[in-house]
């Protein structure tokens, strides 16, 4: 028995192959939850194509039944989904309370002036998006940041940054 609506037709936008991985993840749920999916759908879109564009969001809607606008509640609400094209690295500074009072802002500010970016920009090579973010849960570590949504570095010192941005741009070439 599969998970999909006989009546839904499969969104335009989206590969054979990212809808396999869509059904993957609807089929964890009993078939009247599909819903429940939306935000690992919201993920493989994003890890696909870099963002969640609102044609994608749609995309997800449809083949989830549900409404676009319920899709876009759950994108606009995580600061983990990208709802415009970001570099190749984004990198998260949290600028929390905590990490604040360990020179969170700071962090934020150093890497900005560094990579010539304001918070939440990219840089013109489209290597790097840097913004600030919401705890990421390691105060004590503070100022962390999140690579790419995946990867947590901690104690981010000014020569720490620059060790990690010299890494990144190797692994860019």
């Amino acid at each position: 028995m599969t998970n999909t609506p006989t009546n839904a037709a499969a969104p335009a936008t989206m590969a054979e192959a990212t809808l396999a991985r869509f059904a993957k993840e609807v089929a964890k749920y009993p078939a009247d939850q599909r819903q429940s999916a939306v935000m690992a759908c919201l993920s493989i879109v994003q890890q696909e194509q870099g963002w969640v564009s609102p044609q994608a969001e749609e995309a997800v809607a449809q083949y989830l039944g549900m409404p676009a606008m319920a899709v876009h509640e759950v994108t606009s609400f995580y600061n983990m989904y990208n709802q415009q094209p970001v570099g190749r690295y984004k990198l998260n500074v949290c600028t929390n309370l905590p990490c604040q009072l360990r020179d969170g802002q700071q962090a934020l500010e150093y890497l900005c002036g560094k990579l010539g970016v304001e918070d939440g920009g990219t840089t013109p090579d489209g290597l790097f998006t840097v913004q600030k973010c919401e705890c990421l849960g390691a105060c004590a570590d503070a100022p962390v940041m999140l690579v790419n949504d995946r990867q947590m570095v901690s104690y981010m010192s000014r020569e720490r940054m620059d060790d990690l941005v010299a890494t990144l741009k190797e692994q860019a070439k």
